[in-house]
């Protein structure tokens, strides 16, 4: 049996599970390209491992893979995979469990970067140099959660351990929720922007969310605020952003997320004169990879694969 395990970019799936014993193993440390591509090259394999939706499965690509039985993607949701096309063609698909404090580790240590100017100032220290600005304290500015679910519910304790005051919007954010939390309720998204010192984003990307933070809710923003997005990255509006960043509203940003990944080098986020000024900081996707989080992804993995070998699948995905 051949297995192909996508988009490992760091190699580490072998090390982190024992995939002895259940056939013949190929892994791609780099994506694939579009959907010819993952097909062409997929072509051979009976299984195929994902990681989240860094290689989206659309029916294209399902129905042009005649030798694919069985899909493992890592965490239980995967909005990249066409799982109806999947069942209809007789494919299991499978998940993972998922440990769920990465990301909101993620964003907190992006906004104390961000705010208390650590990579310029680093920067300057590894240069030869010394201070070159003062950073900003967090304690007692207001937190602005755009979506308060399980991860806007860890930022609220983390912010408020930090001693900030803590205030959301969502389009159902229900008064209960908030009341729950002990979290301030806004009517719009715009209000929000206008009353939060550190804006962090935590929605899911739908057709709803797609866009939703843009040039009007960059203008709402105070002077000096900072808009932190951890989710997904068309849900802010990628060059509203560069603009709103130009204009000084918002003051700083922090991105782990992008409207292409891996984010191509030429793409306009990668302003260099942001990123030096400490202005804008960009990570590579890293809200959930974690040598933990990677370890129960693939250890989960191999056994989904065991187990349905055994003829007795784990974890299927409706």
């Amino acid at each position: 049996m051949k297995i192909a395990v996508l988009d490992d970019y760091a190699n580490v799936s072998q090390s982190l599970a024992d995939w002895s014993g259940l056939g013949e193993v190929t892994v791609f440390t780099e994506p694939l390209g579009g959907p010819d591509a993952v097909i062409a090259a997929l072509a051979p394999f009976e299984v195929v491992c994902v990681m989240r939706e860094r290689t989206p499965l659309p029916e294209k690509v399902i129905t042009a893979l005649p030798k694919l039985r069985l899909i493992v993607t890592t965490a239980s949701r995967n909005l990249a995979i066409d799982v109806d096309a999947a069942r209809a063609r007789g494919i299991t698909v499978c998940g993972t469990e998922s440990r769920k404090t990465t990301t909101s580790e993620l964003a907190i240590g992006m906004i104390l970067a961000l705010n208390r100017r650590l990579i310029p100032e680093a920067a300057s220290l590894n240069a030869g140099g010394w201070q070159t600005g003062l950073g900003r304290d967090l304690a007692g500015l207001t937190l602005g959660l755009v979506g308060l679910g399980s991860i806007g519910a860890q930022m609220v304790t983390i912010g408020r351990m930090l001693g900030m005051e803590i205030a959301a919007w969502s389009a159902n954010l229900t008064e209960g929720r908030c009341a729950e939390l002990g979290v301030t309720r806004h009517e719009t998204l715009n209000g929000l922007m206008s009353a939060a010192d550190v804006v962090s984003v935590h929605m899911v990307l739908s057709e709803r969310t797609r866009g939703l933070i843009g040039a009007d809710a960059f203008a709402a923003m105070r002077p000096g605020a900072v808009l932190v997005n951890t989710s997904r990255g068309p849900i802010v509006d990628t060059p509203a952003l560069l603009a709103g960043l130009r204009a000084g509203r918002p003051a700083m940003a922090g991105l782990d997320v992008f409207d292409t990944e891996p984010l191509p080098a030429d793409d306009p986020i990668r302003d260099p004169d942001l990123i030096a000024s400490g202005r804008l900081l960009l990570t590579p996707h890293l809200g959930y990879t974690t040598e933990a989080t990677f370890r129960l992804f693939y250890t989960q993995t191999v056994e989904a694969i065991r187990a349905w070998q055994a003829g007795a699948p784990v974890r299927e995905l409706a």
